[in-house]
């Protein structure tokens, strides 16, 4: 790389690259900082990892954080399960020439909800199964049963439009001439998509996977939305992301704590650290089989 395209780099990337450090790594930093610090005094002491002791060895703190962790993954798990073989359905519509030249319109009206705010989509969702005056009669955030569960369709809803978008892209990219071949050989629509475009686009799914996982991991915009800082009848709809903010900032009569909040700050940070790393280096290994 010369200097002028050493120069254009730089303008390019250091905007965004400033925004990034300001508002995501010096954040995370402080965090993790933090969480290694008594501040309760008025004056910094660094304790090492009792925070993190405290964390996992209080009972009430270490119920709470297990609860929100085991909600965490029935809200991903709800996602992976639902969303996306929903967005591989209207991917394979879309794609199928089924709907010709609606294409784009219904492409579009799926993808919108992606764009609206968790506050519009929250009320509109608050109205549309409220008991009084709603479709349904029965209490969906009342109840702990349902509660979790609703919330978590309620976002695959607003979301779905995203791994649709994903596949809808890879299979536009296969190959006519694999398909043409397909046809050849006598193979019907749906023999075609699931022994031919299926396997071509399965690596997408393990991107979208680990998105998905990101994604809910840091949920936090749509439950707050619905139920403010209280997390739902006895604690059914609590996940990390409102644990962190009702142990940061306080709520819901809870007192606030910096130092715990960073903590948990921290340990959500860890649990997507450990699982991306864990995908990226086995999908490494992968590919350097295939280069081999």
């Amino acid at each position: 790389m010369n200097r002028a395209h050493y120069r254009y780099f730089l303008a390019f990337t250091l905007p965004a690259l400033v925004v990034y450090v300001m508002f995501a790594a010096l954040p995370l930093v402080n965090s993790i900082w933090y969480s290694l610090y008594d501040t309760d005094s008025g004056v910094a002491r660094f304790v090492g990892l009792e925070n993190y002791v405290y964390l996992f060895t209080n009972p009430t703190t270490s119920e709470r954080f297990w609860n929100a962790l085991t909600n965490n993954l029935e809200f991903f798990a709800i996602h992976l399960l639902v969303e996306v073989p929903l967005g591989l359905l209207l991917a394979a519509l879309l794609t199928s020439g089924t709907l010709r030249r609606s294409t784009g319109l219904y492409r579009t009206l799926l993808f919108i909800p992606t764009t609206l705010s968790v506050v519009i989509v929250g009320f509109v969702w608050r109205l549309i199964i409220n008991p009084l005056w709603g479709l349904v009669d029965f209490p969906l955030l009342g109840d702990e049963r349902t509660a979790l569960p609703t919330i978590s369709l309620m976002s695959v809803w607003q979301y779905v439009g995203i791994p649709m978008i994903f596949l809808y892209a890879a299979l536009l990219a296969v190959p006519n001439d694999v398909l043409e071949a397909a046809r050849v050989e006598g193979s019907g629509a749906w023999s075609t998509f699931w022994r031919v475009k299926f396997p071509l686009i399965a690596p997408q799914f393990g991107l979208i996977a680990i998105l998905t996982y990101i994604w809910t991991f840091n949920g936090f915009d749509l439950i707050f939305a619905l139920n403010g800082s209280a997390p739902g009848p006895n604690y059914s709809t609590d996940i990390l992301g409102t644990l962190f903010y009702r142990t940061f900032f306080g709520s819901s009569g809870q007192l606030s704590d910096l130092d715990l909040g960073a903590t948990v700050a921290s340990v959500i940070f860890l649990i997507i650290l450990i699982v991306t790393a864990v995908y990226f280096g086995l999908l490494h290994r992968r590919l350097r089989s295939y280069e081999l």
